[in-house]
C-alpha cells in the first residue's frame, strides 16, 4: 500500500510539474510580444527623429519634424500595442476572417466580398487629397516599420493570438485604413435590418396596429403606407428567420444595436467660464481591448488629442488647442433594399425600368481553414450589390423568383470620408471645421463642434434623394425596377440638418430626430432616441450656466427618463390598491415590488434593486402585449420600446387593444397584462436571483462584456481575456448601457460609452478623457484594463497637450530614428 501511495504521490507531483511549466511556457511566449516602451530603433521611412512618449495611463504622445513623420510615429504605436486588433478590423472588411477561423467565418466573408468594402477602399484612395495621401502613406510605413521589428527582434510575433491563429502578415496598405472606415460604417447602420423588421411585421398585423409598434415618428404614429402585402404579393404572413446568428458578422444582429453616442456643448453665454465646453461620447459595442485607443499627435497645425481607431490615422472624436469636435449616429435612412425580379428565361438578367438588364458580376474565391476554396459569384444591379437570402433575413420578405439587392451610401468608390475626418482634425475653427464636413460620406454622422467662441452642430454624410412618389419611402423593401422607388442622386451638402450659435447657447444630440422636414428630406423614419434626449434638455436647462464638472455629471447620468414616465402609467392602478397579503405569497410580493418602485426615482444604480424589478417587469410586460399579436416575430423585438408600452396604455389611436389576449374568451384589460407581467418578472427574479426583493442588485444582472472578440468564448481563456463589470445605466440612460435584450442573460450591459471627453476651452489642458479598458490589447499587459476600473467608477485621466505632463512619470519613451542616420 506504501509503494502504491508512493507511486501516486510521485505521478501527481510530476503531473503538476508538467502542468506549472507548460503554463510558464505559454507565459513566456505570449509574454514575448509585451512592448518595451522605452527603446531606440532605427527604421526607414521617417526623415528626423520621431519621438513616442508614453504617459503613465500609457497615452502615446507622438512628436516629428513633420506631419509625416508624426502620423508614422501613430501606425508604430497603433501595431505596437493593437496588432492583433488591426489584423482583425482589416481581415473583417477584406472578408477574409476563414483562412484563420474556418468555416464559422465563411457567411461574414461572403457578405463582405458581396458588399466589396476593400475594393471600394483601394479605389478611393486615389480620390484622397494629398495630404491626406501623405498621411495614409506615412501611417502604413510607420505599421509596417513595428512588423519588421517584430520579425527581427523575436517579439512574440507582434500579439499572443498569433501563436494560435498564425498566419502571415501582409504589409499595412492606405487601403487597409479606409476600408476600416468603411467596416465602421457598416457597423454603424441599421436601415436595412429595420426595412426587414417593419415588412416581416407589417405581414401580420393590420396598418393601424403597425402604427402603435413602429410609427413613423415616435412621438406621432401614423401610418400613411400600404401594408408589406400588398407591395410583395404571395409572401406568407410569416416566415422563419432565415439568417443564422454569426459572431464574426460586423452586421447588428438588431436594430437596437446600431451607433448610438452622445454630444453636446455650450456656447460662452452658458458657460460658468466665459469661454465653450464641449461633451462627447461614442457608444460602441463592449470588447476587450475597446474599439477607441487614446492618442495624442503633434501636428505642424498644432497638437490633437483625443480617440483614434487602431488602423486609421484620425482622431475621430477629441481636441486641438482651438478646436473640440464628437460625431453621434445621424441615424439617417442610408440603405434601401430593392427587389428585383430575375428573368425566367434567363437568370444573368433582371428587370430593370425598360426592360432587362444584364447582372454586373464576377467570381471571387475565398481561403478556408481546414477545407477547399470555395467560390461565390458576386452580383451587382443597378441599385447596388445582390446580398442571399440568408443575410438580414432577407429570405422572408423576398417573392420567388427574386432577388434582394441593397443600395448604400457608403458604397462609393470615391469616397473622401478619409479626407473630410482629416480636415476636421486639423480645422482651427467651427466654420473650418463644418467646411470639411462636406466631403464626408459615410457613415451619416451628427458632427458637434466647439471652438473658443462658437458652437454648432451639423449632419455630415451623404442623404439619398428619393422620390417624393416612392411606394415605400425608404421604410420598406421596394421593387428595384419601379423608377419611382429607385434613388435620384444625393441632397447637397448644404441642406443638411445643423445649427451655429442657437439663442439657448447650447447644442446636442443623442441620435433624437434632427429634423421636421417631410419626406424626402427627413433624413430618416427611424431615430435612435426619443427618451435619453428629454433627460438631456432638463439637465441643460437646469441650469444658467455650466462648467466642466456639470457636463461630466450629465455625462455620467444614470437616471431613466422612461422608468419615470411609465412607472405611474402601468402602475397607475395597482399601486396601494390590493388587499391584504400574507408574507411570502405571489401578491405579497407583487406589493413589496410595488412599494419599493413607489418611492425609486429611476436611478439606475447597479446597488439597487429597483432598477432589476423595473427592467424585468418591462420586459415582461413587453412580450406579454405582443406576443400573440406577432407569435414567432416577438422575437426580433428584443429590446422594451418604452413609447410603445406609453401608447397602449394611453390607448392612443386605439392602441390598448394589444392589452387583450386575442386568443383568450375574457376580455384583458392593461390593468390585468400589468399585474400578470409584474407576476412573471417576479417568478423569473426569484428563479435567477433570489426571492428577496430587497437585496437584488441591479448590477448582478447589467454587467459590462467586456469580451474578447476572438478569444472571448474560449473556456479558460475567456477568465483572462474578458474583463467583466458590474455598471449602472440603461438602454434609456445617458449613461448608456445597453443591454442584450434576449438569452438566459437579458439584461447584460453589450454597449455603452467606449470612449468619454468633455473639453473646457477656458482651461484647455483641465479637458478630460477616458476609454473602457485600457490602451494596451495584450491581455498580460498592465495596461489592458486598468482605465476599465475608472472607466466603471464614472472617472477620467488629463487631456493635456502640455509635453511635460506627458513626460513626468512616463511609462517609457521611443525614440525612432532614420536608418543610416
Amino acid at each position: 500500500m506504501i509503494v502504491v501511495f508512493r507511486w501516486l504521490l510521485r505521478i501527481a507531483t510530476g503531473l503538476i510539474v508538467m502542468i506549472a511549466a507548460g503554463l510558464a511556457l505559454v507565459w513566456y511566449f505570449a509574454a514575448r510580444s509585451l512592448p518595451d516602451y522605452d527603446m531606440t530603433a532605427e527604421v526607414a521611412g521617417i526623415g528626423a527623429p520621431v519621438e513616442i512618449v508614453r504617459d503613465i495611463s500609457d497615452v502615446p504622445h507622438v512628436f516629428g519634424a513633420s506631419d509625416r513623420d508624426v502620423f508614422f510615429g501613430l501606425g508604430w504605436a497603433h501595431a505596437q500595442d493593437r496588432l492583433w486588433q488591426m489584423i482583425m478590423l482589416r481581415r473583417t472588411a477584406q472578408g477574409r476572417l476563414a483562412e484563420l477561423f474556418g468555416e464559422r467565418a465563411l457567411a461574414s466573408d461572403m457578405l463582405l466580398r458581396r458588399f466589396d468594402l476593400y475594393g471600394l477602399a483601394r479605389a478611393s484612395v486615389a480620390a484622397q487629397d494629398a495630404q491626406t495621401q501623405a498621411a495614409l502613406d506615412a501611417y502604413s510605413a510607420g505599421v509596417n516599420a513595428w512588423l519588421a521589428e517584430v520579425n527581427e527582434g523575436a517579439r512574440g510575433r507582434g500579439a499572443p493570438e498569433m501563436w494560435l491563429f498564425n498566419h502571415a502578415i501582409a504589409p499595412w496598405q492606405p487601403a487597409d485604413s479606409i476600408a476600416i472606415l468603411k467596416l465602421m460604417a457598416l457597423r454603424s447602420t441599421t436601415q436595412v435590418q429595420a426595412e426587414v423588421r417593419r415588412a416581416r411585421t407589417s405581414l401580420l398585423i393590420p396598418p393601424e396596429r403597425l402604427a402603435d409598434i413602429l410609427p413613423d415618428d415616435p412621438l406621432a404614429p401614423t401610418l400613411s403606407l400600404p401594408p408589406y402585402a400588398a407591395l410583395m404579393p404571395g409572401l406568407p404572413r410569416y416566415a422563419a428567420d432565415t439568417t443564422a446568428p454569426d459572431p464574426f458578422s460586423p452586421v447588428a444582429q438588431d436594430v437596437a444595436l446600431a451607433a448610438a453616442s452622445n454630444a453636446w456643448a455650450a456656447g460662452p453665454a452658458r458657460s460658468a467660464s466665459g469661454s465653450t465646453l464641449l461633451a462627447a461620447d461614442p457608444h460602441v459595442e463592449l470588447t476587450a481591448p475597446a474599439l477607441f485607443y487614446l492618442a495624442r499627435l503633434e501636428l505642424a497645425s498644432g497638437g490633437v488629442i483625443g480617440a483614434t481607431i487602431p488602423g486609421v490615422p484620425v482622431v475621430i472624436s477629441g481636441r486641438s488647442a482651438d478646436l473640440g469636435w464628437g460625431v453621434t449616429g445621424a441615424w439617417a435612412d442610408d440603405q434601401d433594399v430593392f427587389v428585383e425580379e430575375v428573368n425566367p428565361a434567363n437568370a444573368g438578367q433582371y428587370r430593370g425600368p425598360d426592360g432587362w438588364v444584364d447582372f454586373e458580376h464576377r467570381d471571387s474565391i475565398i481561403e478556408v481553414k481546414g477545407r477547399a476554396p470555395v467560390t461565390i459569384t458576386l452580383q451587382w444591379t443597378e441599385n447596388g450589390p445582390v446580398i442571399p437570402p440568408d443575410q438580414y433575413n432577407l429570405g422572408t420578405i423576398r417573392p420567388p423568383g427574386h432577388v434582394t439587392a441593397i443600395a448604400w451610401t457608403a458604397l462609393d468608390a470615391a469616397d473622401t470620408s478619409m479626407t473630410a475626418a482629416m480636415r476636421i482634425m486639423r480645422a482651427s475653427s467651427v466654420s473650418d471645421a463644418l467646411a470639411a464636413g462636406a466631403l464626408f460620406v459615410a457613415p451619416a454622422e451628427m458632427l458637434t463642434v466647439a471652438d473658443r467662441n462658437h458652437v454648432a452642430v451639423k449632419l455630415i454624410g451623404r442623404l439619398p434623394m428619393r422620390d417624393p412618389d416612392s411606394l415605400t419611402q425608404g421604410r420598406m423593401p421596394g421593387f428595384g425596377y419601379l423608377p419611382q422607388n429607385r434613388w435620384q442622386g444625393f441632397f447637397p451638402y448644404a441642406d443638411n440638418p445643423g445649427v451655429t450659435d442657437p439663442p439657448g447657447g447650447i447644442v446636442g444630440h443623442t441620435n433624437n430626430r434632427v429634423t421636421d422636414a417631410p419626406f424626402p428630406r427627413h433624413v430618416s423614419f427611424t431615430w435612435g432616441d426619443s427618451t435619453r434626449i428629454a433627460r438631456w434638455a432638463f439637465l441643460m436647462q437646469q441650469r444658467a450656466v455650466h462648467s466642466r464638472d456639470s457636463f461630466i455629471e450629465a455625462q455620467l447620468d444614470t437616471v431613466s427618463q422612461s422608468a419615470r414616465d411609465l412607472l405611474p402609467l402601468v402602475g397607475a392602478d395597482l399601486w396601494f390598491t390590493g388587499e391584504a397579503a400574507p408574507e411570502g405569497t405571489p401578491e405579497r410580493r407583487r406589493q413589496d415590488a410595488l412599494a419599493l418602485l413607489a418611492e425609486w426615482n429611476g436611478e439606475m444604480s447597479e446597488h439597487m434593486p429597483e432598477p432589476l424589478i423595473y427592467a424585468a417587469w418591462m420586459r415582461a410586460l413587453q412580450e406579454r402585449l405582443i406576443r400573440d399579436e406577432l407569435g414567432p416575430l416577438a422575437s426580433v423585438y428584443t429590446h422594451v420600446d418604452a413609447r410603445f408600452i406609453e401608447r397602449v396604455f394611453r390607448n392612443t389611436g386605439g392602441a390598448g387593444v394589444w392589452c387583450d389576449v386575442l386568443q383568450s374568451a375574457p376580455v384583458e384589460t392593461c390593468t390585468d397584462i400589468a399585474r400578470m407581467a409584474l407576476d412573471d418578472a417576479l417568478v423569473w427574479l426569484g428563479d435567477h436571483y433570489g426571492s428577496t426583493l430587497e437585496s437584488l442588485r441591479w448590477g448582478d444582472a447589467h454587467v459590462a462584456t467586456h469580451d474578447h472578440e476572438t478569444l472571448g468564448a474560449t473556456p479558460l481563456l475567456s477568465w483572462i481575456v474578458n474583463i467583466r463589470q458590474p455598471v449602472s445605466g440603461g438602454d434609456d440612460t445617458l449613461n448608456r448601457g445597453l443591454t442584450r435584450g434576449s438569452g438566459a442573460a437579458p439584461f447584460e450591459d453589450v454597449e455603452g460609452a467606449g470612449y468619454r471627453g468633455v473639453y473646457d476651452f477656458a482651461d484647455p489642458d483641465s479637458s478630460v478623457f477616458i476609454t473602457s479598458t485600457g490602451q494596451s490589447g495584450h491581455p498580460l499587459s498592465r495596461y489592458y484594463d486598468d482605465l476599465g476600473a475608472l472607466w466603471r467608477r464614472g472617472e477620467y485621466i488629463p487631456m493635456s497637450l502640455d509635453p511635460q505632463l506627458a513626460r513626468a512619470g512616463a511609462a517609457g519613451v521611443t525614440h525612432l530614428l532614420p536608418a543610416g542616420g
